[in-house]
């Protein structure tokens, strides 16, 4: 059956095909969508895990017991998974696993452009990287298979524009496929002794894989113009087939281990050759380390995402890209919705005149004018760490702030640690009762699972307690003033200390009958009420404006007007 499919849900389709029991993710963009479609298939148990860390170490133990199973991440989040993730490789597999992994070149959604690539190089993970959605869904049943002959996890690495773009795909049918479970301490449990014996097994795995990459099908050499010809791999392929379609190409299917005899055979009959990649000369690398002749990032830029234009212009100096212009549309930054719980939270931390250390979120918008509010955003819990060295070595009047979602993935032992320490912090959990950023996804606090079934929430002041911190506040962000008052009296506090900001996502809960709306014999037209940074605001006539079809009630405009002329109203 032909259907369109997206790369994320191609792969899950590819997972489900091939008998897949088990899936664990944390959401993050570009690779959400793998874990939502893999839960909409009965035969497969699917979960949104704490973090990332806890997704593969349970995709492991699925594995153990016999059934092939599924992580998916995004690159900072194998970033945390990072450590079982390089074990893994020692310890090998009993039923298949495979490890879906979106990178996010040109950063639409992340905090760095870091290459996946470089981490299978470490692990000796063999790796495949699908160019359309077909490729997704084919090379993620593959990779089973590969997985299970080789004793080995594999990666599918994958990047936003394959994630995200839709094209035809032939889908087929499930293959149920386990085994029993493993029991062999010398193969699982990687104690000094053991893994020993285990690594010079993976590098002898490694050489086995190299020589099954030079007659894999999935690399293949396209022979057309011999006085140019192009490396590639992924969404890449794609750009180059586009930019130089007379050109030849050897497309690569499997990126890691590379097909070393082919690269050469095909630079043998190709003039002037190119390795073609987004980010990190990961190919490139690997193929001059072996003496190839090859060009690329003597050319190629090495940040951003790539498009047919890049990659003419990088050859060709004076080819000059045919632009599109849209004259008279302005740029959209983003910004938090109207009525937002988080908005209130910044501009009592910027009335106060209190920094605040920041997370990954819906949240670290406050760090953008006009709100301004938030000072750093490292990694996921980061902004909790930091705030405990701050304050610990002397800094005064700064907070933590952090998400409901990001407090469970990653929060929870930082807070810890301000605990243990007793160190006069104060942290500010954002509780919107979901994981908004990603697409309103459940988290261990929201009391609901993956497929909508009912669960014990688990709720941050509860875990703040069990750490032995005292000092517990919970708040309403759309009470502005209190919120202040409450911030003021905890940051002054020479002990560790939790404010709670709770009320719902606006995308999760219902519009409220209550609008503001502007009294225009009142309004000075200051823009005092602009700098709280809501869609819902603009100037008309040099009077401000309310738009009642994107209000949401919450007042926050109100608190900075300075002549109370924006006065609550009915829908």
């Amino acid at each position: 059956m032909k259907v369109l499919l997206s790369g994320n849900e191609a792969v899950a389709r590819g997972a489900w095909e091939a008998g897949v029991k088990f899936a664990s993710s944390y959401p993050g963009t570009p690779s959400t969508e793998i874990l939502e479609n893999l839960v909409r298939y009965p035969e497969i148990y699917a979960e949104w895990a704490p973090n990332e860390k806890v997704a593969l170490e349970a995709v492991i133990g699925a594995s153990l017991s016999g059934k092939r199973a599924i992580a998916s991440m995004k690159h900072v989040g194998l970033n945390v998974a990072a450590d079982p993730f390089m074990t893994f490789s020692y310890t090998g597999v009993n039923g298949g696993v495979v490890i879906a992994v979106a990178d996010d070149p040109g950063l639409y959604s992340s905090q760095n452009e870091q290459d996946t690539r470089n981490y299978v190089r470490a692990a000796l993970i063999p790796a495949l990287e699908p160019s359309d959605s077909q490729e997704a869904l084919d090379f993620t049943r593959m990779a089973y298979e590969i997985s299970e002959t080789y004793d080995t996890p594999v990666l599918i690495r994958l990047v936003t524009r394959i994630s995200h773009t839709k094209t035809v795909v032939e889908t087929g049918e499930r293959t149920e496929k386990e085994k029993e479970p493993e029991i062999n301490p010398e193969k699982w449990v990687m104690l000094p002794a053991y893994a020993r014996k285990r690594h010079p097994l993976v590098i002898e795995r490694f050489k086995r894989l190299t020589l099954f990459s030079e007659s894999l099908e999935i690399n293949r050499m396209e022979i057309k113009d011999t006085s140019i010809g192009f490396i590639t791999s992924g969404v890449v392929y794609q750009y180059v087939k586009e930019a130089f379609p007379e050109a030849s190409v050897l497309k690569l299917g499997m990126i890691y281990p590379l097909p070393q005899k082919l690269i050469r055979e095909f630079v043998e009959k190709v003039k002037t050759v190119y390795v073609v990649e987004e980010l990190d000369p990961f190919l490139e690398t690997e193929i001059k380390a072996a003496g190839i002749p090859v060009i690329g990032k003597e050319v190629f830029p090495r940040t951003g995402e790539f498009n047919p234009d890049v990659i003419r212009k990088s050859i060709d100096r004076n080819y000059r890209p045919q632009t599109v212009s849209f004259p008279g549309i302005p740029e959209r930054p983003p910004t938090l919705c109207p009525g937002c719980p988080h908005r209130g939270v910044f501009v009592a931390l910027r009335k106060a005149k209190i920094r605040a250390l920041g997370d990954i979120g819906c949240y670290t918008l406050g760090a953008i004018p006009p709100l301004s509010a938030l000072h750093s955003c490292i990694c996921m819990g980061a902004g909790v760490s930091m705030e405990h060295g701050a304050t610990t070595c002397g800094m005064e009047r700064v907070v933590a702030v952090i998400g409901d979602s990001t407090f469970f993935h990653t929060g929870v032992s930082s807070l810890m640690n301000i605990a243990y320490n007793r160190s006069p912090s104060t942290v500010l959990i954002l509780d919107n009762r979901t994981t908004a950023m990603t697409g309103k996804q459940p988290h261990p606090g929201t009391g609901e699972t993956a497929k909508g079934e009912k669960t014990k929430p688990v709720m941050p002041e509860e875990v703040a307690k069990a750490f032995g911190i005292e000092r517990i506040r919970v708040v309403d962000p759309y009470n502005v003033e209190e919120f202040i008052r409450v911030l003021e009296e905890e940051v002054s506090e020479k002990e560790p200390s939790v404010i709670i900001s709770r009320r719902p996502c606006t995308l999760i809960t219902k519009r409220p009958d209550t609008v503001y709306r502007v009294d225009k014999e009142l309004c000075i037209g200051c823009k005092r009420c602009l700098s709280v940074g809501c869609i819902a605001l603009k100037m008309e006539d040099g009077k401000a404006e309310i738009d009642p079809l994107l209000c949401f009630g919450c007042g926050i405009c109100a608190v900075e007007c300075p002549k109370d002329a924006i006065v609550e109203g009915k829908r």
